[in-house]
């Protein structure tokens, strides 16, 4: 929002929120309707395309959003080193409003203009007229309208709501208030209803037309520099007519410089070039890919989980992973990428953090949850995880923890398997389990003297389950052969605490994968679930309170967060993710893999000590 909004600011379908979209039903309904019911004759394909062509414009918008993500998560040809956040996620949750705007124009304009029906596809004529008027007109009202919005009023009641935005992404070339957009779509219908006025209209020059202001806003915006030096070189002309990412970013930091719509050579002609356009450009250009001091390996987990990261749809990222209704009506995309995934699998760069001058990365292994638990597909997501590992010691990373199940027992044996075959590795390989054994423990009530375990065990149950014992806090289970396997865990002195239970009225249960409805269903009322797992547990009942799977808040310092990890609500991060960080910052020189654990006390201490808090939320 404008630091004082003027009229105009809201789009008119605000308040109805998530449903703004049956504003365009009714035109796209008719549109689909005639062209099926009326004969060849009659029908009007350009009518008939308005629909299709707004969700190209959706598209190519995503397109730009995963790959400018995608690339200054690398570092590779980065302009602004500085991320974004959750505000600026929020505040450009609405990109798509214009796209709804120009839709609504587009159907009156059918019905209004006369000439503005049954184009033909191609006319040469109405191409060049449109070119020209959008270099000419376009192009040199747009300049001083920019110059204007850059006013004191104007800029307080409209425009600083672009500018928040220091950090762009390619969606923010379209994030302002209702009001300017449209004085914009004024300015770019000179051509287009010009070429309907001369008679010499066609469905490219319009799809084309709105497609290249549409490719050059996402471009100018994307924080990556991509146009190559070569092609200045060749046509030096190009200058003048097309600016970079790099020109353009300088006015989102220096605000008073390089105006220009598409077309730098009103900023040369005007003097309001910045001088460091050259500099910022070669720089960039040249920008290597970033190495890390930390990685974060982790995977996709439900089929539809690419969606919810954040190099898929920004304002689901933004919130803790839900399923959506609306993304099942995806599935022929879906079934397409994870074949796609199935046959070429490689790992890929998810996002970046700073920290306390740590440089952080998540690389995600492109498989998905279930390939987990077939045996066939062991070897490949081992040869995925070592290779990843090899590619971050190349790199000089010093710490890579293993996310989620890509540190399972029967997988690598809690990332043992990659330490017995690379002996010399200088990068220290992090399973997480102490931080994830002292997050179970703090969220336990104190007070509390006895827990019931249930669901699968793991490294981090036994080592809990130990603990607890420690404590003379009684640990009991159900079933003689979990029982037997905690006690083998467990010191002999100690082995009076461990028991086999007869009932649920235990009000404390530490959850592992498995937990089933009916299990659930028998606990009392208010029992409390504390999962000990990497996936949290179905939660069945409104009468009991559930934790979430171990993780902790993040300190303010924590830099560049824009997304959630998975199901944990924003700036939280899971224990094994944040163990890694920990292993770095403190100089750790061990491993943590295998069936052995780091200090419990030392690690929760440094957690602490570093700024991060304790998430525990019954809910």
């Amino acid at each position: 929002m404008a630091s004082k909004p003027g009229i105009l600011t809201d789009w008119p379908w605000t308040p109805l929120g998530n449903f703004k979209y049956v504003v365009l039903a009714p035109w796209a309904i008719h549109a689909i309707y005639s062209f099926v019911v009326k004969d060849e004759k009659e029908r009007d394909i350009s009518h008939f395309l308005i629909f299709p062509f707004l969700l190209w414009r959706m598209l190519h918008n995503q397109l730009w959003i995963s790959l400018s993500r995608h690339r200054t998560a690398k570092g590779n040809n980065r302009i602004v080193d500085k991320g974004i956040e959750f505000e600026q996620v929020d505040r450009e949750r609405n990109w798509d409003d214009q796209i709804i705007f120009n839709g609504i124009i587009f159907y009156i304009t059918y019905f209004t203009v006369p000439g503005g029906t049954h184009m033909p596809f191609w006319r040469a004529d109405g191409v060049v007229i449109t070119i020209l008027l959008h270099m000419g007109p376009v192009e040199f009202l747009y300049y001083w309208f920019h110059r204007a919005l850059h006013h004191h009023y104007l800029y307080s009641r409209y425009h600083s709501h672009h500018h928040s935005s220091i950090v762009t992404e390619p969606i923010t070339s379209v994030i302002h208030p209702f009001a300017e957009h449209i004085g914009y779509f004024l300015l770019f219908s000179i051509p287009l209803l010009t070429v309907i006025f001369t008679g010499t209209r066609s469905i490219v020059s319009f799809v084309g037309y709105i497609s290249y202001i549409d490719f050059m806003n996402n471009m100018g915006h994307c924080n990556f520099e991509l146009v190559p030096k070569w092609l200045f070189s060749i046509f030096p002309f190009l200058k003048y007519l097309m600016y970079t990412p790099s020109f353009h970013s300088l006015h989102h930091t220096q605000f008073r410089t390089n105006y220009s719509l598409f077309m730098p050579f009103y900023d040369y002609i005007y003097g309001t070039v910045d001088k460091s356009s050259d500099v910022l450009y070669e720089k960039s250009l040249t920008r290597p890919e970033e190495s890390p001091d930390v990685v974060h390996l982790t995977h996709l987990t439900t089929p539809d989980s690419i969606y919810h990261m954040r190099l898929g749809f920004a304002s689901v990222a933004s919130k803790p992973y839900i399923s959506k209704w609306y993304l099942r009506l995806m599935w022929p995309l879906t079934s397409w990428y994870m074949m796609l995934i199935w046959i070429c699998s490689r790992t890929f760069v998810l996002e970046r953090n700073h920290f306390n001058k740590l440089k952080l990365q998540t690389w995600v292994i492109p498989k998905y949850r279930i390939q987990y638990f077939l045996k066939g597909q062991n070897e490949p997501i081992n040869s995925l995880i070592e290779e990843a590992i090899l590619d971050a010691d190349q790199r000089g990373v010093k710490v890579l923890s293993l996310g989620i199940l890509n540190q399972g027992e029967e997988l690598n044996i809690y990332g043992e398997l990659y330490i017995h075959r690379n002996p010399k590795l200088k990068i220290k390989v992090v399973d997480g389990s102490s931080l994830a054994v002292a997050v179970v423990l703090n969220s336990i009530p104190k007070g509390t003297t006895q827990v019931l375990f249930r669901g699968k065990l793991s490294k981090v149950a036994y080592f809990t389950a130990l603990a607890l014992c420690q404590k003379g806090i009684q640990v009991a289970t159900f079933h003689e052969e979990e029982y037997a396997n905690i006690n083998m865990k467990l010191n002999t002195k100690l082995g009076g605490k461990l028991a086999l239970s007869k009932n649920y009225a235990h009000k404390i249960w530490l959850v592992g994968d498995g937990l089933t409805e009916e299990e659930q269903l028998k606990a009392p009322k208010g029992t409390l679930f504390i999962p000990f797992s990497q996936f949290p547990p179905k939660r069945m009942r409104k009468d009991c309170f559930y934790h979430t799977t171990p993780a902790m808040m993040s300190p303010t310092s924590f830099e560049d967060m824009d997304s959630c990890e998975n199901w944990l609500p924003r700036r939280a991060m899971s224990a094994w993710r944040v163990a890694g960080i920990l292993h770095a910052l403190e100089g750790w020189n061990v491993h943590e893999c295998g069936h052995t654990i780091f200090n419990i006390e030392k690690i929760w201490e440094a957690s602490l000590q570093h700024g991060f808090r304790p998430l525990m939320i019954p809910s």
